[in-house]
């Protein structure tokens, strides 16, 4: 491939003929599914569903997480002509995945939402395709957690960010973005002695027994070292693993709506994210992406990057056949 395909190659959002292999369009045009792969709501063959879920109704400060998707999708055109870097295989061409459009749901009736998203992924589960998640508020992770304990019992979180979100709040009803954490624990969707928070930059006194690699111990030991005690603490369980693109600092990544400094780098992110291969990983989201507060387009990328490499990291897994 190479590229003069692109004098060719158009829409293959919508026109490719298979669910593998790299496709080379100009990236300033054509249908702007997730990494140029193709739209379908048929998950018959697909190893990997990429979905995004445009929600905002929690947000602490800056609203507009609910053009993440669109933004991240955007983004994401600038990679879909190589393989993803570093990895020892090519989980485009190796891997059935597939642009699953985004969840349906009625703006105007916040309270239906959320059974709305857990019977979205829980549809995708159904098919043994795992999801990737493009947000939106980070308030969906817990829908969707509930969706992956239904099938595969309590799971491990990681979780990439500068809050924990696991602040007390018993109405089990109320969304709220900095709260579902709290109450997926209280829920039992999530195993907190076998679940870790990674990057976390804000003083919150009860986390319910998750462990902790605040962002200044990421900085000191490194993503490597950092990897490896979360591997250590997850084992080979079930894992769902959440990035808040706000785990970045907001030199990375400032179109977030809760931006704190002394966050990951890039280049940290990266690495971590890369060394967590093997993990028994089952699923996974980006989320808190606000194209609005961010013109340089520096955040969607960073969404982009991570959503590929949770992709790469469910590829992984599943081409080992576990």
């Amino acid at each position: 491939m190479g590229l003069e395909d692109a004098k060719s190659q158009v829409d293959h959002g919508f026109t490719r003929d298979d669910l593998k292999g790299l496709t080379n369009e100009n990236t300033f045009g054509g249908a702007l599914s997730f990494l140029r792969r193709r739209y379908t709501k048929d998950l018959t063959h697909a190893d990997i569903a990429v979905t995004g879920v445009p929600f905002d109704q929690a947000v602490t400060n800056r609203p507009g997480t609910r053009l993440g998707p669109r933004a991240i999708r955007e983004a994401s055109a600038l990679q879909a002509p190589d393989a993803p870097y570093g990895w020892p295989f090519d989980v485009l061409s190796e891997m059935a995945i597939v642009d699953y459009g985004d969840l349906a749901f009625d703006y105007a009736n916040i309270p239906a939402f959320p059974v709305s998203l857990t019977d979205h992924i829980a549809g995708i589960l159904a098919t043994d395709t795992a999801s990737v998640t493009l947000g939106g508020d980070h308030y969906i992770s817990f829908p969707i957690l509930k969706a992956y304990a239904a099938k595969y019992g309590p799971m491990s979180l990681i979780q990439v960010d500068a809050h924990t979100d696991t602040w007390a709040d018993d109405n089990m009803d109320r969304v709220d973005h900095g709260t579902m954490f709290y109450k997926a624990v209280k829920m039992g969707l999530v195993d907190p002695a076998r679940s870790v928070q990674i990057g976390i930059r804000t003083t919150n006194e009860d986390t319910l027994g998750v462990n902790i690699i605040d962002a200044a111990t990421v900085h000191d030991i490194g993503p490597v070292e950092t990897a490896r005690r979360a591997q250590k603490i997850v084992g080979d369980h079930p894992v769902y693993l959440t990035f808040d693109i706000d785990g970045l600092d907001p030199a990375f990544a400032p179109g977030t709506g809760t931006p704190v400094w002394g966050g990951l780098s890039s280049a940290q992110a990266a690495r971590l994210l890369r060394e967590l291969a093997g993990i028994n990983i089952k699923g996974g989201d980006v989320v808190e992406v606000s194209p609005p507060f961010d013109t340089t387009g520096a955040t969607a990328i960073a969404g982009a990057h991570v959503a590929t490499e949770l992709c790469c990291l469910l590829g992984w897994r599943l081409r080992d056949g576990r």
